[in-house]
């Protein structure tokens, strides 16, 4: 008798459903984007899918930015890690700790290494940037690297290919103590045209 009671609440027990724990131990988790969702543990970031299955693990390069301006779309407007057409924006630094961006697809690959000083949402597969570009020139006679900086506005797309040059920026200052990250100059504001500026003369229509 009393194994056949044991095996009715087995068989109960056995049938009711379990709430299985996927994660704990979460600081903050943010809105699902195309279908992840960022996850917080302390300083460092991973996505988790629609099963609560952690998808990208946790690491310390996705970006949030640490003052969240709304009036801006750039990067300073970035609350929460999130995915655009399949890239979610990470930050990286250079020149004593001024920092780059780039971006990682789905997989957590890098698929846009961070060389970037500011860069707008991509869409419809395109977006214009801030590109940093650092050339080795050789040494000085006290055995000192020398390096050349320029720095573009630039539209690229979602592979990472720069299909555009515009202005040629000047004036960024590539110390911390210096820096202000500079507004993008190009903004796409329709498939064929993009808007330049140049300082003190205001904005151009283009046609791409």
């Amino acid at each position: 008798m009393k194994k056949r009671i044991f095996l009715w609440v087995f068989t109960i027990l056995v049938a009711l459903p379990i709430s299985a724990q996927v994660l704990q131990n979460i600081d903050e988790i943010a809105p699902f984007s195309e279908g992840l969702a960022a996850v917080r543990k302390g300083q460092q970031w991973g996505f988790i899918n629609e099963e609560g299955k952690l998808v990208i693990e946790f690491r310390d390069d996705i970006y949030t930015s640490p003052k969240v301006d709304v009036t801006k779309t750039d990067v300073l407007s970035v609350k929460y890690p999130m995915f655009n057409e399949g890239l979610c924006l990470i930050k990286n630094t250079v020149e004593d700790g001024v920092p780059v961006f780039g971006f990682i697809d789905k997989t957590g690959a890098v698929v846009i290494k961070p060389q970037f000083l500011n860069v707008f949402p991509f869409k419809n597969g395109f977006t214009t940037a801030v590109l940093f570009d650092k050339t080795f020139k050789g040494e000085n006679e006290f055995k000192l690297k020398i390096y050349e900086y320029k720095f573009f506005d630039v539209r690229l797309n979602t592979a990472g290919e720069i299909t555009d040059y515009f202005e040629k920026r000047d004036h960024i200052q590539m110390t911390i103590k210096r820096y202000e990250m500079p507004e993008i100059g190009a903004k796409i504001i329709s498939e064929n045209l993009v808007a330049t500026q140049k300082a003190g003369k205001g904005w151009s229509i283009n046609k791409l």
